[in-house]
């Protein structure tokens, strides 16, 4: 079952808020009257252990009053700023690798509302080439990564393992044949501003990845850099600008399963 997090976080921030508001205007208030009535209806000294006793909150006041920053601080971190991603499947090999885990840009994009996805203001829209995570338009709780091929406006077109934008094929050079079992090549390719390796399996060929596909307005093209082995917008179409969630820049650490140590071999901007 997939947890939603940033549901689980708003609710989260929602609850001590109300529980912490709470205190500092109804509860904490009392506590001190309290105080003040056992210190004034006194005729010898004050018991120290008395006054602790009734100073004190109820356990679930002092955790929410102690929580209620950090949790705010988180969430607004994840929904404004960056968001932590981990890498589940190798549709972006050789960039991104299994294991890796990665910041994403939120506001690059424009700032959008935690769980609805609402954009409360505008910044940059995603360019040719860029490593963007999105919500998967078929199922909206499963995040996606994968590159810009075409924005708004754009024909793309893939025949023959070969990739063309508005008519012009993508420059790629070749880098090395290797074999991990599967015969594959590395290419050099250029998308707008960025400079990336893509991999074509030598033995692989789906006639479904080709086509013509016009990008409609509000809508995004996006390809996996691992191109015979990606579930992407070859097969399922566009991606919606409100299920944008960022753009992805920093890998900062590899951990590719719980038996092994996590590393930082991959440390480094995503191009």
């Amino acid at each position: 079952m997939d947890i939603n997090f940033p549901l689980l976080l708003v609710i989260a921030v929602a609850v001590t808020g109300v529980i912490a508001l709470a205190d500092k205007l109804v509860f904490l208030p009392r506590r001190r009257a309290a105080v003040a009535s056992y210190k004034a209806g006194l005729t010898g000294e004050v018991d120290q252990k008395v006054i602790d006793a009734l100073e004190e909150p109820p356990s679930i006041i002092e955790t929410s009053v102690s929580i209620f920053p950090v949790l705010a601080l988180v969430l607004v971190l994840r929904s404004f700023l960056f968001e932590p991603f981990q890498i589940p499947s190798g549709s972006m090999i050789p960039t991104l690798e299994v294991g890796d885990f990665i910041l994403v840009n939120k506001f690059d994009y424009g700032l959008r509302l935690p769980v609805t996805g609402t954009k409360i203001w505008s910044n940059n829209e995603p360019r040719r080439g860029e490593v963007m995570v999105f919500k998967e338009p078929q199922n909206p709780d499963i995040n996606f990564i994968k590159r810009v091929i075409g924005v708004p406006g754009d024909e793309v077109r893939y025949v023959d393992k070969a990739l063309f934008i508005n008519g012009q094929k993508v420059k790629e050079q070749l880098v090395a044949n290797l074999n991990d079992g599967h015969p594959h090549s590395l290419y050099n390719e250029t998308i707008g501003d960025s400079h990336h390796q893509i991999r074509k399996d030598k033995n692989l060929r789906s006639l479904m990845a080709e086509g013509i596909w016009q990008v409609p307005e509000g809508m995004y093209f996006v390809m996996g850099d691992n191109r015979d082995r990606s579930n992407d917008s070859r097969y399922w179409g566009f991606v919606p600008e409100q299920n944008i969630v960022g753009k992805a820049v920093y890998i900062w650490m590899h951990w590719p399963s719980w038996t092994k140590l996590p590393n930082f071999k991959n440390n480094g901007s995503i191009d």
